[in-house]
């Protein structure tokens, strides 16, 4: 799947894709939201949930490596390379 036609889904479609293809590579808290990112092949998904509600917002597809920097910290690359191998 590409990000284009990720992006046409609905939020509910993007979730379900997301729950289904992606892998999870970090979380993190911004402006009273959990967001997780998710490594979907060729492009990330961003979940943005409330924790309170457990009630998700946002899901949104993006193709940029900028959108990983807030999580540079908190990712754990020998820990994914050894998933892999």
């Amino acid at each position: 799947m590409n990000l284009s036609l990720f992006n046409s889904h609905s939020l509910a479609g993007r979730l379900e894709i997301v729950w289904a293809h992606g892998a999870l590579l970090a979380h993190r808290g911004r402006r009273g939201y959990h967001i997780e990112i998710y490594d979907m092949g060729s492009f990330f998904a961003g979940v943005w949930s409330n924790p309170q509600t457990d009630f998700i917002s946002l899901v949104r597809g993006l193709d940029s490596r900028r959108a990983l920097e807030p999580y540079v910290t908190s990712i754990n690359l020998l820990e994914m390379t050894q998933s892999i191998f």
